[in-house]
This record gives C-alpha cells, sequence and structure tokens, in this order.
C-alpha cells in the first residue's frame, strides 16, 4: 500500500502543476505564478528533479523579466540533466528520464528565445542548434512538429534580424514531461 501510495504522489504533483498551468493559460498569469511558486517552495531545490524540471519550465512562462524567464528556463534544463546523466534515473519511481529525453528540444528552444530577448544571438544559436539535434525523439505530431516549426522561426529571425531583441510566440508550445 506504502509503495502504491508513493507511486500517486508524483502524478499528484503534476496534476496540480497542470491545473495551474490551466489558470495561467486562462490568463491568471500571476496567480498561476504565485502558485507554481508555492509548489517551488513546497518541492524544494532538492526535489524529485521531474517535478522541479516541469515547474521550472512552466514558472518560466509566467515571468515579466527576461533574465528571470531564462534563470527559470536553466533551472529546468539543470533538473532534466540530473534525470538523463545516471545520477537519478531509475531512483525516482516514474519514467522520468524518458519523459524528459522528448522534452530537451523544447527546453533549448525556450533558451534560445529567452537569449533573443536578451539580445544575446550567439547564445541562442548555440541552443537552437541543441534543440534541432535533440529533435530526433520527437513524434510525427503536433507537439513535434510545433517544436521543429517554431525552431525554424526562431533560426529564421535570427538570420533575417542577427537576434535583435523583441517579442514574439518563438518558443515552442510547452508540455510537460
Amino acid at each position: 500500500m506504502t509503495e502504491r501510495q508513493e507511486q500517486a504522489a508524483p502524478d499528484a504533483l503534476l496534476t496540480r502543476i497542470g491545473q495551474i498551468v490551466m489558470l495561467h493559460h486562462g490568463g491568471d498569469r500571476e496567480e498561476a505564478r504565485e502558485r507554481l511558486l508555492g509548489l517551488w517552495a513546497e518541492l524544494g531545490e532538492d526535489g524529485d528533479p521531474l517535478h522541479r524540471c516541469t515547474l521550472a519550465h512552466y514558472l518560466a512562462d509566467t515571468q515579466d523579466d527576461p533574465s528571470d524567464e531564462l534563470a527559470w528556463d536553466l533551472r529546468a534544463l539543470s533538473a532534466a540533466d540530473e534525470l538523463t546523466d545516471g545520477r537519478e534515473a531509475g531512483d525516482t519511481g516514474h519514467e522520468g528520464a524518458g519523459a524528459v529525453r522528448g522534452f530537451y528540444p523544447s527546453l533549448h528552444l525556450n533558451l534560445a528565445a529567452d537569449y533573443v530577448k536578451l539580445d544575446r544571438p550567439d547564445a541562442a544559436r548555440t541552443h537552437l542548434r541543441r534543440a534541432r539535434a535533440a529533435c530526433a525523439v520527437l513524434a510525427d505530431d503536433g507537439y513535434g512538429n510545433g517544436v521543429r516549426a517554431a525552431i525554424g522561426r526562431l533560426e529564421l529571425r535570427l538570420d533575417t534580424e542577427g537576434g535583435a531583441a523583441g517579442e514574439g510566440n518563438w518558443g515552442p508550445p510547452r508540455q510537460r514531461p
């Protein structure tokens, strides 16, 4: 029974994250940010890497300052790396490592978009290359095609504008790992 409860706990937190993301998509960015920050405080810096990756990924979307957005996207990538480098894989009670591999194209694309907003085109191009290289794991479906299209749009923008800062829908659709 205890083992079953431990396996349900990660799903419960991901469900809570998903509910808050729906709040954000409904237009309440500030409330979503506060609730996600509350979950981050509850989880802690040493919490499950899959949960930290997911939370940080969505927290990035709720930031007003591009530097803050970058910081959260970097936290998401760091947590993903913990799952896929063998330090945590298999120890978390779920298939987090496999799920996160499919998330790398989006993680790197979001970092590239952050760097464009911060007028750092070289860093943006580095992450675009990493995003493109990681696309092999994506399915030929709406999400995978959306990520590939977003990479193409941002590459085109960097090629034509030289990476000038600004707003735009350059990132991929967000999906939890």
